[in-house]
């Protein structure tokens, strides 16, 4: 017995790291393989209830998908709203923008006793031929992951890949367990995704509404941002602050209005981020704030922003996985934060 559980130790200790390199190996297809997952289940119920009225089920799969390209066609319009933005306001602003830069690199330059020619470009080869290779790899990169995203919610939503029976057979072999934690898999996604969109919905649209109050250019740029960066946990709203402040020092002279405005989109980020998000999100989503730290930069080693994004559902499925079994309990109590309250409670 003891020289089988050392044998499973081994293997496991094998097992673990070969498991993480295929991860990150194979990532161009993990990423929109889980992605489109948490897209499917949260498009699962709109489903059960065609299927209820009598719809067959490719009709069913055809709305969701006409929905998830409205979605994907309406955030293209906002794009391009952001870049006319960006380019309507390229002889008032860019220019004054690009004055500003100058007069501190300068000035660095004279504090730290550095050469550099002011009247020369900072970044002469930022827009060249060479630097759009990458871009354009990126944007190829980017299709190909919509394209196989969509092609991983066909297969989730028309159940050739069944999320319940893969638990059943991979992970909790009773029937009646797999479908109560695949339910609650459901829920606390389907919650977390509807919580994270709202919630940075209404982050870009007050931080766009303090660009326009406090008159900082890009307003809707800026707002698009936050929404964005917003998905990332806890870095999106350090970054947005961070980004958004040094653009405004840039353009705003250094003053109570630049101090107020720092204020008023960091006010915006706690409001929202801190305070609003996790009442929405409740209990299920109680983790404890190092698991986040240490999932963000696990996941975002693995699989890059994607990662980052995803860290938080796969964590709190994870969870939820552990709590099933009573070996593994205390790791899902230790990742909410359950057991070390609980150790606090006791000690006291």
């Amino acid at each position: 017995m003891h020289r089988l559980r050392t044998t499973n130790i081994l293997l496991l200790i094998i097992v673990i790291p070969l498991i993480f390199y295929l991860l990150k190996t194979l990532k161009f297809i993990f990423v929109p393989l889980v992605f489109s997952m948490f897209i499917a289940l949260l498009f699962l119920p709109l489903m059960r209830g065609m299927k209820r009225k009598g719809v067959p089920k490719v009709i069913s799969i055809a709305v969701v998908i006409v929905l998830i390209i409205g979605i994907i066609f309406s955030a293209f319009q906002l794009v391009q709203l952001s870049s006319a933005e960006l380019l309507t306001a390229e002889n008032e602003v860019i220019p004054l923008i690009k004055s500003k830069v100058r007069a501190i690199v300068q000035d660095m330059s004279t504090s730290l006793s550095l050469n550099i020619d002011s009247k020369t470009p900072i970044l002469p080869q930022l827009l060249s031929d060479q630097d759009l290779g990458p871009v354009i790899g990126f944007l190829n990169r980017t299709l190909t992951m919509i394209l196989m995203t969509m092609f991983f919610v066909v297969l989730w939503l028309a159940e050739s890949i069944n999320v319940q029976r893969v638990l059943n057979a991979l992970v909790i072999k009773e029937r009646h367990r797999s479908i109560k934690a695949f339910i609650q898999i459901e829920e606390n996604v389907i919650t977390f995704i509807k919580v994270k969109f709202v919630v940075s919905l209404l982050t870009g649209i007050f931080t766009g509404l303090m660009c326009v109050f406090f008159d900082v250019s890009f307003p809707i740029f800026w707002g698009l941002f936050a929404f964005s960066i917003n998905f990332i946990q806890m870095v999106g709203s350090f970054i947005t602050v961070i980004l958004l402040s040094l653009f405004a020092l840039v353009q705003l002279d250094v003053s109570s209005t630049l101090l107020f405005f720092i204020l008023s989109i960091t006010g915006v980020q706690v409001l929202f981020g801190s305070i609003l998000e996790p009442i929405f999100m409740g209990r299920s989503f109680s983790i404890n704030v190092i698991t986040v730290l240490v999932m963000l930069l696990f996941w975002g080693y693995l699989w890059g922003v994607p990662g980052m994004i995803m860290s938080i559902p796969i964590t709190v499925i994870l969870k939820i996985i552990l709590e099933q079994f009573p070996n593994t309990r205390i790791i899902a109590e230790l990742i909410s934060g359950r057991g070390i309250q609980n150790e606090r409670i006791q000690s006291s």
